[in-house]
């Protein structure tokens, strides 16, 4: 009997689908368009960084204990956890939508009929067992199993669960993401407190030695070889030296709780060695193809992830023009006592139905959802394209800044020695009376601002190091 029912049904919906199929609206396509060039510096080496995991990149204890402990504690990052358990309680709900829904039911209920009706009269005339009429009020008892079940022809419903399962990928991929983003900005983060205490301890041996020569200018005014105007501009330098002091111990403070609130915890002290500052250089890195950001960089994965999804919605939303086919069944039990309830066959109710519904006037709800899931397809095309633009520039313009940020810290470090050199010229020239206070103050303070600028390179190059590393799609793994 069901069987016969689905071939009818079946029958009827090619009959349908020959008026409604040819009406699907035509929209229009966009294929993806995502041509890399082959390498980034013409190179063909396989070999790639992203491949590295963190623990191995990043080798300062301090570091990888600080990025071991934010990848358990952060709280984006747990909630982007549940925003996937999410993503996977959806696949569950779309894949029982396309599975027959099964319950049980049980009622009880009084009925009185008017005697003058004619289901009343009905009733009074019933002889049900040794010439006696039906109960008056009639109770009714009810016990049984019924099921209902679409049948997936156009595989509507399957599609809606592979979105699902597309989309709960993606999510992964948005957590390895975060995951990349986490352990950059940490050690981003590190770096920049290094350079910080660095800074910091540069200005106060410059503030020992300023004050150094601001006693030997006290002296000197004393035996009248200068002015008070000396005096006061050196203790000026003096106390703008004090007053950038405070200003880099804010900032410490500053990128110390950052560090902090990635971490997940409160206001504390960073543990770090700010004396391996100088010792550290760049990783060597490899870039390796252009073609393996597709399989290292999980934006890129998740963006792919996406527009699978949104193609399978297309699909989702095309079916809806055809015909659907549900099944509704039940079997149970029904009297209006409970003695005769399990009677059988008296007692014995059973139904089976089938449905064909097929949209045939006024479709433009389905022509609106159709049309949004296709617009919405498109949007996540641009959205792979741009990501994997976006990626590829990202690599480049880090390969460059390495380069570059070598070849200024190898030039910056000659100014430096050269500098400081000039002080202790500077300083046995004024004693001597051979150079004035200005060329000292004016030494002074182009060594300091050449000190602070080296460390800055060196930091700048750690973070190119860190950044590279994070556009090759390395951190996740």
């Amino acid at each position: 009997m069901l069987r016969r029912i689905i071939y009818i049904g079946l029958g009827a919906i090619g009959m349908s689908f020959g008026f409604t199929a040819c009406k699907v609206p035509a929209v229009p396509e966009k294929s993806v368009n995502a041509a890399l060039p082959a390498g980034f510096s013409n190179a063909q080496d396989t070999t790639n960084t992203a491949q590295v995991q963190w623990k191995d990149y990043f080798t300062d204890p301090n570091l990888a204990a600080l990025i071991d402990t934010a990848l358990k504690n952060n709280q984006e990052l747990n909630i982007t956890l549940q925003e996937i358990q999410i993503s996977r309680n959806e696949v569950r709900a779309r894949k029982g939508e396309y599975l027959p829904f099964v319950g049980l039911k049980g009622a009880a209920g009084l009925d009185k009929v008017p005697r003058y009706t004619n289901i009343g009269a009905m009733e009074a005339t019933t002889n049900i067992d040794k010439d006696r009429e039906m109960p008056e009020p009639l109770p009714d008892f009810l016990a049984g199993a019924f099921a209902t079940w679409e049948v997936d022809i156009w595989h509507k419903l399957r599609n809606a669960k592979k979105a699902a399962v597309a989309r709960y990928l993606s999510s992964v991929e948005g957590k390895n993401f975060m995951v990349t983003n986490l352990v950059a900005e940490i050690a981003g983060s590190y770096y920049e407190l290094l350079a910080l205490d660095n800074q910091l301890a540069i200005v106060k041996q410059n503030i020992d030695i300023q004050n150094d020569a601001l006693e030997i200018v006290k002296v000197q005014k004393q035996a009248t070889r200068v002015n008070e105007l000396a005096v006061r501009r050196f203790e000026a330098q003096v106390l703008s030296t004090k007053s950038l002091q405070y200003d880099i111990q804010q900032q410490i403070v500053e990128t110390e709780n950052r560090i902090n609130f990635l971490v997940g915890r409160y206001p504390q002290h960073v543990q770090r060695n700010p004396e391996t500052f100088s010792s550290l250089t760049p990783a060597p890195i490899h870039a390796g193809v252009s073609a393996q950001l597709l399989e290292n960089r999980p934006d890129i994965r998740q963006a792919e992830l996406d527009l699978a999804a949104a193609k399978l919605d297309v699909q989702v939303a095309r079916a809806n023009f055809y015909p659907s086919l549900a099944i509704t069944a039940g079997i149970g039990f029904q009297a209006f006592n409970p003695s005769y309830l399990l009677k059988t066959p008296e007692s014995l109710l059973y139904s089976l139905a089938g449905d064909i519904t097929a949209p045939l006037i006024n479709r433009n709800a389905i022509k609106a959802i159709y049309f949004s899931a296709n617009a919405k397809q498109i949007q996540a095309v641009y959205n792979y394209e741009r990501t994997v633009l976006k990626a590829y520039i990202e690599v480049a313009n880090q390969l460059a800044k390495l380069d570059n940020l070598e070849k200024s810290y190898d030039l910056k470090a000659q100014q430096v020695q050269a500098l400081t050199q000039s002080i202790s010229i500077s300083n046995e020239l004024f004693n001597s009376a051979r150079a004035d206070y200005m060329e000292v103050l004016l030494t002074q303070r182009d060594a300091l601002e050449s000190r602070f600028d080296l460390i800055e390179t060196k930091m700048e190059q750690l973070n190119a190091m860190v950044h590279i590393y994070q556009a090759l799609g390395g951190g996740w793994k």
